[in-house]
Formats: C-alpha cells, sequence, structure tokens
C-alpha cells in the first residue's frame, strides 16, 4: 500500500482512516504542524456512532503539545469536529 500524502495545513480529515491508524496519525500530523507553525488545527472525525471521537479526544488529553480542545461550532462541523489549540513553543 502506497502512503497517503496529507496537506498540512490545519485540517485533518479522519474519515478514510481506520481507527488503530489514528493515534500515529494525529501524533505526526501535530509535529508537522508544530514545524510549520500551525498552531490551530481542525480534526474532522464525523459525527456517527461517536467512536473516532473518543479516540481523538483520549489521545488529545494525553498529548504533551496540546493546549486545549473543544468542540467545534456549528458552521464547522459542530460535534463532528473537534478544534485543537497546540502549545506555542
Amino acid at each position: 500500500m502506497e502512503p497517503i500524502e496529507i496537506p498540512i495545513n490545519g485540517v485533518l480529515d479522519l474519515h478514510t482512516f481506520h481507527p488503530k491508524e489514528v493515534k500515529g496519525l494525529l501524533d505526526e500530523y501535530i509535529s508537522a504542524c508544530i514545524e510549520k507553525k500551525i498552531f490551530s488545527l481542525r480534526i474532522i472525525h464525523g459525527k456517527g456512532m461517536g467512536v473516532l471521537k473518543k479516540r481523538v479526544g483520549g489521545i488529545l488529553k494525553k498529548h504533551t503539545q496540546v493546549e486545549s480542545f473543544k468542540d467545534a461550532p456549528i458552521d464547522a462541523g459542530g460535534w463532528g469536529a473537534t478544534l485543537v489549540q497546540l502549545k506555542m513553543e
């Protein structure tokens, strides 16, 4: 399987990924955003059954580079997306 190239622009859509892939993907994406000086992110996990949302929240709670996170406003995906503020070093 060929690697998937993901644009580093502060918006990560997880719809095409398996929940097992999310931790490594989020860790790498956060690191790449910090390198590009992007500190505000939107992680799109969808509404569905809430499995990805819970997984994302658990990962973000423990991530040392995450300052805070919350559900996106309605116009940015509502509870189907999470807004993340990274720590500025």
